[in-house]
């Protein structure tokens, strides 16, 4: 299986640069995951397609101001850095650039001496192990000086920080935001458990794992970075009894989706964990437990596009790729969704 399999042809102007007003006006792509049959609706009526008795499995993964500015000490030179995970001992794994500018040693200073780094090591993939220093609170300094992480795609200023979080977004970790879920209102969620449907929230803290690029033709050779996962056993309940009922598992993004199949047994059912995961899925994988998925378009040859693949078919999502494209839907994280059933 090819990584240019996973192509295709995106116009520029349909990259979504802006969020809409009202967040469920976004529009709907609905796709049957058994015939390939396409409806198009918008994100209000999704209600419509949800049945009593099935459980929607949200992230309330929450981004922290993880793009911080700094100078190199003794050049001045600008550095980028951007938190991926937080390890013990106010070390951080990240990413920075230039990452000539940030070798072993380097000191890296923020915000005129409020927070200073040192580089400590460079891990996989060229990632910067880096020590900070502080005084006082961590969180608050961060909130002062760092900036919304926004994809490099998105070139307009973010008006509003709470647009890149979701409604339910709760415990801070993440480098982006799980963009399906911020297609969701407080109201709309309301609706949807009145409708007799449970809601389960997961964590997963989205990092690089989720968004880097695969580099290498063949998918099979493409190494996921991990990325922290909480599943507890109030959650594992609600799914494992919406299983046991006939009821459907339906989660809210790509990361839900990784973090229930990567907490369920052989069996599909689904353990109260928390640990690290790694795990790729790619067309040939077996979902355990996943019976629809709420989604955004992703990008081209992306990890992302091929989760998609695996659960509704590569021909399938392709062909509903290009209809996207030429009915001229919005793309990626300020975009429109597709709810494959």
């Amino acid at each position: 299986m090819k990584t240019s399999d996973f192509y295709y042809d995106l116009p520029e102007e349909l990259i979504a640069q802006d969020p809409l007003t009202d967040r469920a006006s976004s529009r709907l792509m609905l796709l049957d995951k058994k015939s390939g049959e396409r409806r198009h609706t918008d994100f209000h009526h999704i209600i419509d397609y949800l049945q009593k008795g099935d459980c929607l499995v949200i992230n309330d993964t929450k981004v922290i101001p993880a793009r911080l500015i700094g100078e190199k000490e003794g050049t001045g030179g600008k550095v980028e850095v951007l938190l991926l995970k937080r390890r013990e001992n106010n070390q951080w794994e990240t990413l920075v650039k230039p990452g000539k500018k940030a070798r072993p040693g380097a000191r890296i200073v923020f915000g005129g001496g409020l927070l200073k780094a040192e580089v400590l090591e460079v891990a996989e993939e060229g990632n910067r192990i880096i020590q900070f220093s502080y005084e006082g609170i961590f969180e608050e300094i961060l909130y002062k000086l760092g900036q919304m992480p926004l994809p490099p795609y998105i070139t307009h200023e973010l008006r509003d920080k709470n647009r890149y979080q979701t409604v339910y977004a709760k415990y801070e970790g993440s480098a982006a935001a799980p963009t399906a879920g911020l297609h969701f209102t407080e109201e709309l969620l309301q609706e949807i458990e009145r409708k007799g449907i449970q809601i389960a929230k997961v964590t997963l803290h989205v990092g690089l794992g989720t968004f880097r690029p695969v580099k290498v033709e063949d998918v099979t050779k493409h190494h996921m970075h991990t990325e922290y996962y909480r599943v507890t056993r109030e959650a594992a309940d609600m799914i494992n009894g919406a299983k046991e009922a006939g009821g459907r598992v339906i989660c809210v993004g790509t990361t839900s989706c990784r973090t229930i199949e990567s907490a369920a047994d052989e069996s599909g059912r689904v353990r109260e964990m928390d640990g690290d995961t790694n795990i790729f899925i790619y067309p040939g994988y077996r979902f355990k437990v996943l019976d629809g998925l709420i989604t955004n378009f992703h990008l081209p040859e992306s990890t992302l596009l091929m989760l998609v693949s695996a659960l509704a078919g590569k021909e399938s999502v392709m062909a509903a790729y290009q209809e996207a494209v030429d009915r001229e839907y919005r793309f990626f994280s300020f975009g429109d969704a597709m709810f494959i059933i």
